[in-house]
Parts: C-alpha cells; structure tokens; sequence
C-alpha cells in the first residue's frame, strides 16, 4: 500500500541554480519509507529490538525536473514486492498539478545486524506492508557495468559525518561524494546505484572515474580495487 507526505523545497536543500538537488530526492524518498515504516510498528525501534536492518542494495532516480526553492511537492513511495530477505520499493515526487517530478525504483535487503547475513521477512512485515503495482517507469538493470580506461583519483577517509544510524556510510553519501566528480554544468536525468558491501568509519574509499558519451560512471572501491558502490550518472 502506498504512503505520502507533502513537503515544500527549502533553502537548505537546493543548489547553486536555485533547485533541488539529486540528493534531496534521495533524502526526500529514504524520509518517506521511514515513515511509513514507523507508521506500520516496523521503524526504527521495531527493528533494533529483533537486531534487523534494510540496506539499500540498489537506486534507480529517474528526473524529470528539479523543483525550485518554496515549490511545494508531495513524495509518494510504494512496496510493490516482498520475497525472501528482499524488498522491491518505488518513489515518486509529484509537483502541486499532480505531474511527475521525479520515479524511483530500489531494491532492499533485510540483515541480521549481529551477524551481516540475509534473513527472512517475517509474517509482521508482510503484513505491514501492503504490496501495490508497480510504478510505470523505465526499468534499467541494477548491476553496473564499470568500463575500463578510467581514472583512480585521491582516496577519501570515511568520517562520521558520513555515517547513519546502522554506523556505516548512509546510502546518500556515497552519491554525494561520487556528484563531485561530475563537471559544474552537467545535469543529471538518471542516477544508479549499485551497494556491494558497507564502509565504516575510517575506512578508505578510493575512486575510480570514467566518462563515457553521455555518462559518468564512479566506482567507491577499496584499496584492493573491490567496490563499495558503483554509481551510474547519465545526462539530460
């Protein structure tokens, strides 16, 4: 069953043009899952007594148009499977006319936090979250292909400022920290992300850039070259 709340784009949360950034989507659409799950008893709490985590195993943000400051928007998510230890989850933010701003498809996995392993949804969960359809959008693949020929820039120390309440990199860092190898003038249309394995604090990430026609692809790696996360960002 779907769930929303409305908003209103606030100065801390735009850019150098005067919009919301890609970011801000992400933290509009992570607040509004959290929400329906504190509002269903499967928040936070629910899940720190039975030592349970969902962590993002992957994003698709497909934008349409950033709203500007003061624009008031509405965020709508919408579980739309739930199997084994997975769930399947879409996003959208709507403008006041009720038009398409921006979609977003993700896929989640439920962890034991004690032992990092994949376990099963519970009965609470099923029922919690009733499934709706899928939202009509273009689905991309979630693996990342990384192409050769690209660059291994200055590695970046994990600080606390980039850790969420699980105490590893929050899902929006890593884009953050991947944007800033993105020329001033691009725009993004879409953004994937695909989460390999958590990075803690003072842990190493090192990046690796490539740019291809009309697309960047950032691999967050550690320092034997396996990834932390790719993410894909391709231009309007």
């Amino acid at each position: 069953m779907s769930y929303s709340f409305k908003g209103r784009v606030r100065y801390s949360e735009i850019g150098e043009d005067g919009c919301l950034t890609l970011p801000g989507i992400q933290n509009y659409y992570q607040d509004c899952c959290t929400f329906q799950s504190e509002n269903i008893g499967q928040g936070m709490k629910a899940l720190e007594e039975r030592q349970r985590a969902w962590v993002l195993s992957s994003w698709q943000i497909v934008v349409n148009r950033y709203p500007k400051l003061g624009e008031k928007v509405k965020i709508v998510t919408l579980p739309y499977e739930l199997k084994v230890f997975l769930g399947y989850r879409n996003f959208a933010m709507l403008d006041e006319q009720g038009e398409y701003l921006a979609k977003a498809n993700s896929l989640w996995s439920l962890l034991d936090v004690g032992t990092g392993k994949p376990v099963m949804v519970n009965e609470a969960m099923h029922k919690g979250y009733e499934i709706d359809e899928k939202l009509d959008m273009e689905y991309a693949p979630r693996k990342i292909a990384v192409p050769e020929g690209g660059e291994l820039l200055e590695p970046i120390v994990v600080k606390k400022h980039h850790l969420d309440t699980n105490h590893h990199v929050n899902n929006g860092q890593y884009v953050n920290i991947a944007m800033e190898y993105l020329p001033d003038d691009f725009v993004i249309r879409q953004m994937r992300a695909e989460y390999k394995k958590q990075a803690f604090l003072d842990d190493v990430l090192h990046p690796y850039v490539v740019s291809t026609e009309n697309d960047y692809v950032i691999c967050l790696q550690d320092e034997a070259g396996k990834p932390y996360v790719s993410v894909e960002f391709q231009g309007q």
